[in-house]
């Protein structure tokens, strides 16, 4: 196998089985069971705290936030307190949660296109850091909630900069045509900005772009940037905004596959502050604080997923098709938007590899496929297939498509397994239902 796809602590132990957190993967399917996601805590807090020093080390004033919708649990939220992280929040529930992890709520931004009056008011009630306001319908519910109740609220104004990053049309979200933000070429952010000079009780900080996820390059950011601290001169001089923060979002890349080349977090990190403290400058803008929001970036690759193999169906010529014991209800990414994964055999990692399997899963559906070219060993009864990068968005979008319980997340850490979610049984999937007999 490819031995960069074994990041942070994996390694191929002595019995040549995959491990993670200094735990054999074998013993943790004996312990938990199947499939299974499996975190490397230890390789998070190391990204965690790479993203923090390399603002840190340029003497940059900055915030560093989880976008907490690429795995959302209490631990996960402890886990980023703990290491002194904001936090993005993107739903009640999410804020919900963390409420009960106790989070900082100073350090809690409070994101989403279409949030409630009861989530507006459930952040005024937490005293949240700040709200990433979307849109008009938000920007005057905040106005009259703060009003009401003489609150003063730090807000972003979202905007969308006209700039397309390089990945798949789902997870781009900086063009003009989205569904997210204050678009900043037809007049829509200049509303925005000058409508908050008469909200008394919002205090508008600066502003936030996100311009897709999955990134490999860095030109993306650096177009969003000059785009929007041109504006923020605009209104300088129209409106007397002053610009303190800007949040140029996230997106940052990570490996997939083998054909994916994700940068340093350095290399991100410094690019962006070089791009905003040169066109500063030139603008004669005072150099604002920067914000970026990490959520793959800090938990993708630190996951695994481990499923048993079992059925298994050839057709000569055509294709070997090897079943797993789960499948779009815990991954639903490549079938949503063709997303690409790789995997091994975690309990023979070395052996040679004899025979391309197409990997499928076990709902009823012909598009339940989660890797279609994958070389493996010749397959063997109940295998454990070990899937690379499953960290984000795995368990924060699965679902009981055909009444098929989520999977357990483990925390592994220096020899040490925590079971941050228990798996979900049969009789969890009725518990809210009422009998119509």
């Amino acid at each position: 196998m490819d031995e960069r796809l074994l990041t942070g602590t994996m390694k191929i132990n002595e019995k040549n089985h995959l491990e993670i957190g200094g735990v054999d993967s074998l013993d943790l399917v004996e312990k938990y069971g199947t499939p299974i996601y499996v975190y490397d805590t230890l390789y998070i807090k190391e990204k965690a705290r790479a993203f923090k020093a390399a603002f840190e080390n340029r003497g940059v004033a900055a915030q560093v936030a989880y976008a907490s919708k690429a795995f959302s649990c209490l631990a996960i939220y402890q886990l980023m307190a703990k290491e002194n992280m904001s936090l993005d929040v993107v739903s009640g529930g999410e804020l919900y949660t963390a409420i009960k992890a106790d989070y900082p709520s100073e350090k809690i931004h409070f994101h989403g296109n279409n949030k409630s009056d009861a989530e507006i008011i459930t952040g005024l009630d937490y005293r949240v850091g700040c709200f990433v306001v979307d849109n008009f319908h938000e920007l005057n519910q905040l106005n009259k909630f703060t009003s009401i109740r003489k609150q003063m609220m730090n807000v972003l104004i979202r905007v969308t900069p006209g700039v397309e990053a390089h990945t798949h049309d789902y997870i781009s979200t900086g063009q003009n045509d989205s569904k997210f933000g204050f678009d900043l070429t037809n007049g829509q952010a200049e509303m925005a900005i000058e409508l908050t000079r008469k909200m008394p009780f919002i205090n508008v900080m600066g502003l936030h772009s996100h311009i897709g996820s999955q990134i490999f390059e860095t030109e993306g950011f650096n177009l969003a940037i000059d785009k929007v601290l041109n504006k923020a001169k605009e209104w300088k001089k129209q409106f007397d905004f002053k610009l303190k923060v800007l949040n140029v979002g996230g997106g940052f890349g990570i490996r997939y596959t083998t054909e994916d080349e994700p940068l340093p977090i350095e290399t991100y990190i410094n690019t962006i502050i070089d791009e905003v403290e040169q066109v500063s400058k030139e603008l004669g803008l005072e150099m604002p604080e920067i914000w970026i929001e990490p959520g793959r970036s800090l938990v993708g690759d630190a996951g695994i997923t481990l499923y048993q193999t079992g059925s298994q169906k050839e057709i000569p010529d055509v294709r070997n098709y090897l079943a797993v014991d789960g499948g779009m209800s815990d991954n639903i990414r490549p079938a949503l938007y063709n997303a690409k994964y790789t995997g091994v055999f975690a309990n023979r990692v070395s052996d040679q590899t004899e025979k391309m399997y197409s990997i499928a899963g076990k709902c009823c559906e012909s598009g339940d496929m989660l890797i279609w070219d994958l070389p493996l060993p010749e397959a063997q009864t109940q295998d454990i297939l070990a899937v690379f990068s499953t960290g984000a968005y795995g368990y924060a979008m699965a679902n009981n498509y055909n009444r098929i319980p989520r999977p357990p997340v483990v925390f592994v850490e220096n020899g040490v397994d925590f079971l941050a979610i228990e798996r979900e049984n049969y009789a969890d999937l009725m518990r809210l239902e009422r009998s119509l007999i």
